[in-house]
């Protein structure tokens, strides 16, 4: 059968993967509330479409931090992807590659920096979680650094794990032909089993709960990599975020794996968009399955978005051939959406050609 959305690849995920693994990937925070309404709240939005615009070309292309990629779609830091596949991040930074996009690579990946770096140009970036041990940290940033990885993506909403029944039901553990690769030589890559979720265990065993916003500070005196910040969802964080040097901010809720009850990304967009006031660009994760769900948090001021879970779905059903057809599908739909909305370049692109629900009723024009 002939796959076309993405959201198709979810079902063929779950045929092919082992229990324990597609559960730790589509699950969230225990009621999963906010994983549901991460997807649902998109419905919240609609178009204004402007007609008559010419849209014979369209042109999707964009910078982020002064690199040109082909569209505003690009790749969320997911953890362990050879567990979807045996080609794991390899896949996955070569679909990115071709598709002329960036991929965040994750701190708990299943390939090193300089795996993923080995397999040919691209740009990168590197996603950090902040150990106890902060020369493992140091030297993480140096290697991913001399890989060539041009930013660093530091998750902020992690000081312990969130509660993800599914996989302390399933006693969730990485399977014992892998390993967190990037942590092969510190005796930190391997995990547990516990009587719980092994992660959790790992995390609180090896995750800095005391990281604040000094840590932030620290990180730029040990790199000149950028530095964003991922895991941001009010306007007081948002201030404090650049205070601290950020330059750049990701408005996630972890894809609902943390916090349960936290607004839907695309909820707390326009806030954190308003409290930047331009200084740095922001950029959406979570729920995002459509072309127009891509549009939508343009027109809400985002600079771009990453795409998590589809990544790791299409990557279990079809290897790298699977993550190139998600952007692929996912760039026809947005350019489709953009012809049909009278939108001819990512800055035509406005507050004006959505109406969300929490907007005031639009008076009618007095004629």
């Amino acid at each position: 059968m002939e796959i076309t959305n993405v959201s198709e690849y979810e079902a063929i995920a779950k045929e092919k993967l082992p229990k324990m693994v597609f559960d730790y990937y589509a699950s969230g925070a225990e009621d999963q509330w906010t994983l549901n309404q991460n997807r649902q709240a998109f419905s919240r939005i609609l178009f204004r479409p402007r007609i008559l615009i010419d849209v014979s070309k369209i042109d999707m292309t964009t910078t982020v931090l002064g690199f040109k990629i082909s569209m505003p779609i690009m790749i969320a830091p997911t953890a362990m992807q050879k567990m979807a596949h045996p080609e794991g991040e390899y896949a996955t930074a070569r679909a990115a590659s071709a598709a002329g996009t960036i991929m965040t690579l994750s701190s708990w990946a299943t390939s090193s920096v300089e795996e993923v770096a080995s397999t040919g140009p691209g740009i990168r970036f590197f996603q950090l979680y902040v150990y106890k041990d902060r020369h493992v940290v140091a030297q993480l940033v140096r290697r991913a650094e001399r890989a060539g990885f041009k930013a660093i993506a530091l998750t902020v909403d992690t000081p312990r794990l969130g509660r993800r029944e599914a996989d302390i039901k399933n006693r969730f553990v990485l399977p014992p032909f892998l390993t967190l690769k990037n942590f092969e030589g510190l005796d930190m890559g391997k995990m547990d089993q516990a009587n719980d979720s092994g992660l959790a265990s790992y995390v609180a065993g090896q995750i800095d709960r005391s990281l604040s916003w000094k840590d932030v500070k620290w990180l730029q005196t040990i790199t000149d990599l950028p530095i964003f910040v991922k895991g941001v969802i009010t306007a007081e964080d948002t201030r404090l975020a650049i205070q601290a040097g950020a330059a750049g901010i990701i408005v996630s809720n972890h894809g609902a794996r943390q916090l349960d009850y936290v607004p839907a990304t695309i909820m707390a967009l326009e806030e954190v968009v308003k409290a930047a006031q331009g200084r740095v660009p922001v950029f959406l994760d979570g729920g995002v399955r459509r072309g127009t769900d891509v549009f939508k948090a343009l027109a809400l001021g985002a600079s771009g978005i990453f795409i998590g879970r589809p990544v790791v779905f299409s990557l279990a059903a079809e290897g790298e051939a699977g993550v190139r057809k998600v952007l692929q599908m996912l760039r026809e739909e947005f350019e489709l959406t953009m012809a049909l909305s009278g939108c001819r370049s990512l800055k035509e692109i406005t507050r004006d050609h959505i109406v969300a629900e929490w907007d005031r009723p639009r008076l009618p024009p007095r004629l």
